[in-house]
């Protein structure tokens, strides 16, 4: 490594230790006794054996998902061998779910993150910005906002993004000499840092794999087809009003002096792009895939008039994917390109979980349950829809995992939905837009552990300002929902 890279890298020092929890110790046995009781007892009136067991193996896979005493992905085989082997699913069924249409959006997605993290495309881009529109700290913070905001349209990869970014960061600070804890200007730059990642990844379907699955529930459970561009007009003026509003709020909560000087910062950034020198065969050809593929993505509704046939999300995605890795014409080799196949797994044996609940009636008795139990049924809907929203916001709190709490809330809220004659479209969609806010703890995500590393800001700052976000996001997103969500034609609540 390069004294260069090694100065830019963040402290490794205030890396937050893991321990184990009660959960973590406790977790199998919990979960191993939940399955054994709900699968062996005699069954409830009006529920099938088969929805019982579904319940069970889910109720099993969720608190495994939860207490994670082993990684996710394994406790996601476990459920694809339990539905099988206790016929609670049909094996086809079961294995099918690996070739689910947002399994391939996912591998591409990995295979794109990989040629914009090689080809220095995004850094190239990041620096640019800064060093031409950065004149002022807040005008800098701005500008920092925009950049994460920008990059979420071509690197799906939350964590990708904030490595990317946190270097620059801590150049601007350490030249401004802003203390570590001390300066209100590292404290904000971080901390927005963390919430402009997570903010613009709520309004980009294709920012991160939580979205991918959201949508594939959305659009297996209810039979709509939501894509590219319905969740980018539905999410993303939600995103940016949250952003500004909570831009502010930074600056008022973390106040500095507008004084303050970048000029010497700058100057090291300047060097730092100059040195990229002229933009070299990778990157060019990065650029172009990636605009080619939003290029496609954004008109997605307009193909079968252009070319009479339609090339969606996916098929888009797949043929960015293999361009990417074409010997000559591409940017990547196989083993260049960094696929989760963890998350893959995870993601399959959560959507078997998943929609053998659904399918075998199992969801729909679980939530007529719960609908009865909080009175749900005598609430008017509005009401409904707003509390569903705001305990999916802060739901983080309990569940760390974007996925798992995709794959927990999103089924039920449809399941919800349905029971309740509510619109499981509008409820879903606005709930999974508040899936990504990430933001309140370091543990919460790997972003927040990134500039949480940094030591700029402290654990009660963070959840100062994130707990206003929240409020402020899951607000915009109950107003989007009646109004903004019904121009749409998203919501017929």
């Amino acid at each position: 490594m390069s004294e260069n890279n090694k100065s830019n890298a963040p402290p490794e020092k205030i890396k937050p230790a893991k321990k184990k929890t009660f959960l973590n110790k406790y977790g199998f046995f919990i979960a191993l006794a939940l399955f054994l009781i709900i699968f062996f007892m005699p069954s409830p009136e009006g529920l099938p054996r088969e929805a019982q067991q579904a319940i069970a193996i889910f109720m099993f896979a969720l608190t495994m998902w939860v207490s994670t005493p082993i990684p996710i992905y394994l406790t996601s085989l476990i459920a694809v061998i339990l539905l099988c082997l206790t016929n609670t699913w049909s094996e086809d069924k079961v294995f099918g779910t690996l070739g689910y249409s947002v399994i391939w959006l996912m591998v591409s997605a990995f295979v794109l993150t990989s040629a914009m993290i090689k080809s220095n495309l995004a850094r190239r881009f990041a620096l640019f910005m800064v060093t031409n529109f950065g004149k002022t700290p807040k005008m800098t913070l701005f500008i920092l906002v925009f950049i994460n905001f920008i990059l979420a349209f071509v690197i799906p990869s939350t964590t990708a993004r904030a490595t990317l970014m946190v270097p620059i960061c801590i150049i601007l600070l350490e030249v401004y000499r802003a203390v570590p804890g001390e300066s209100n200007l590292g404290r904000v730059m971080m901390l927005q840092g963390v919430q402009a990642d997570a903010v613009a990844t709520s309004g980009i379907m294709t920012a991160t794999a939580s979205n991918i699955i959201a949508v594939g529930f959305i659009n297996d459970l209810t039979g709509r087809s939501i894509g590219y561009m319905d969740w980018l007009l539905a999410a993303m003026p939600t995103a940016i009003i949250t952003m500004i509003l909570t831009f502010f709020i930074g600056l008022k909560i973390f106040s500095f002096k507008s004084g303050d000087d970048f000029s010497e910062g700058m100057g090291r950034l300047k060097d730092e792009l100059k040195n990229m020198g002229k933009w070299t065969p990778i990157e060019k050809k990065t650029l172009t895939i990636f605009l080619a593929t939003v290029l496609l993505w954004a008109t997605s509704d307009y193909h079968k008039d252009w070319f009479g046939f339609e090339i969606s999300v996916y098929i888009t995605a797949l043929i960015a994917a293999t361009w990417s890795l074409l010997p000559r014409f591409g940017v990547l080799t196989w083993k260049e390109a960094n696929i989760k196949w963890d998350l893959m797994l995870f993601a399959a044996g959560a959507y078997a979980a998943g929609n053998a609940l659904e399918k075998t009636g199992g969801a729909k008795w679980l939530i007529n349950k719960l609908v009865v139990s909080l009175g749900l049924e005598h609430m008017n809907h509005t009401l409904v829809y707003i509390i569903v929203i705001f305990i999916s916001m802060y739901s983080h709190l309990i569940f760390t995992s974007k996925t798992v709490r995709v794959t927990i809330l999103i089924p039920s809220f449809i399941a919800l939905a349905k029971s309740l004659g509510m619109d499981p479209v509008g409820l879903a969609l606005a709930s999974a837009m508040t899936l990504t806010y990430t933001i309140t703890l370091p543990p919460h995500s790997k972003v927040n552990a990134i500039y949480f590393s940094t030591g700029y800001f402290s654990i009660a700052d963070q959840i100062k300002y994130a707990m206003v976000t929240c409020f402020i996001g899951a607000t915009v997103i109950s107003i989007a929902l009646f109004t903004w969500f019904r121009v749409l034609g998203l919501f017929t609540g």
